[in-house]
């Protein structure tokens, strides 16, 4: 059995994730990264494909005739032709809740530091604005505390989950909307329109699905306050980016900390690049080592479990 591991630069840096507990599963292929034609040349006898971030279009998976499984080291699939896969029967496993505690611990990193207006005041001191300061102290950038203030919470799955817990840990107005209700929320289930008009902080915590493609749109920045700060860790293809650019360049929202675009790595033409308070990370919320660590120890639990017959967390079914 071969089986490719697609990704490996990603997942492992200098070589601190050991990939060789593969190796007694079958032919073992490790590539850094590959594109969609890198991917076909490569790996056409390939039976698994585990993967990061690869895209596996319609074109990719018809390329591909003996391949059976595809194992996702991430969360999110918008990246793999469902459809396709199901009209084939090759089985798709996703890797859920690995990530909770890391990506909660950035999306409240950027929270806070929408807040405090940190970057604006590390950036400051670095351009040499505190030694040239009269007084002990200046106030260029505004800071407001957060408790007391209202947290959107746009998808309740468990990293939703722990982002509101914290929230409201530091004293916050916590507010959920989300698909599925649950009983035993302990925060109040709002509509968009509500969700989108209170929040102070409103974060994104749901999958890109085409109901979810575009959801902070024109008319959704319409309705926030002036003062709320948008952040998003979950996936860029959520926001329409020109739309939250214009908003930002005509003061109609305060600022956007968004650890995720449309478009990865990010292009030089992305109008967030240049747009006023718009603070990026490279998508390193799921990154800390211990993270990654179980997100590659349960993708080997996931094969496992498929070439046993009972295959888990399978999505597009």
């Amino acid at each position: 059995m071969v089986i490719c591991l697609i990704g490996t630069n990603t997942i492992s840096f200098s070589g601190d994730v050991d990939f060789s507990s593969l190796e007694k599963y079958g032919d073992l292929r490790l590539y850094p990264s590959l594109t969609a034609e890198e991917t076909i040349a490569r790996c056409s006898d390939a039976d698994v494909l585990l993967v990061n971030k690869t895209d596996l279009s319609e074109k990719v998976i018809a390329s591909l005739p003996r391949l059976k499984y595809i194992g996702l080291y991430s969360t999110g699939y918008n990246n793999v032709d469902l459809a396709a896969c199901k009209k084939r029967g090759i089985v798709v496993s996703n890797t859920p809740d690995y990530s909770t505690d890391a990506v909660a611990q950035h999306a409240v990193a950027l929270l806070l530091a929408g807040a405090g207006s940190l970057v604006d005041y590390v950036c400051s001191v670095e351009r040499g604005d505190w030694q040239r300061c009269s007084g002990f102290s200046y106030y260029d950038y505004p800071m407001v505390e957060v408790k007391g203030k209202t947290l959107g919470i746009f998808g309740y799955g468990s990293i939703g989950k722990r982002v509101a817990e914290i929230g409201a840990a530091l004293g916050m107005r916590v507010i959920v909307c989300t698909r599925t209700r649950r009983p035993g929320c302990p925060f109040p289930y709002v509509d968009k329109e509500t969700l989108f008009s209170q929040s102070d902080f409103l974060s994104l915590h749901c999958p890109q699905t085409p109901e979810t493609q575009g959801l902070i749109d024109a008319r959704a920045l319409a309705k926030t306050k002036r003062t709320a700060i948008l952040i998003n860790t979950a996936r860029g293809g959520l926001i329409d980016e020109s739309a939250l650019a214009a908003a930002l360049n005509e003061n109609r929202i305060a600022g956007a900390y968004l650890d995720v675009v449309s478009e990865e790595p990010v292009r030089t033409d992305n109008p967030l690049l240049k747009a006023k308070n718009c603070r990026l990370t490279p998508h390193v919320a799921w990154q800390p080592l211990e993270t990654r660590l179980r997100l590659h120890k349960r993708v080997e639990e996931h094969l496992a479990a498929f070439l046993s017959g009972s295959p888990r967390d399978v999505v597009g079914v």
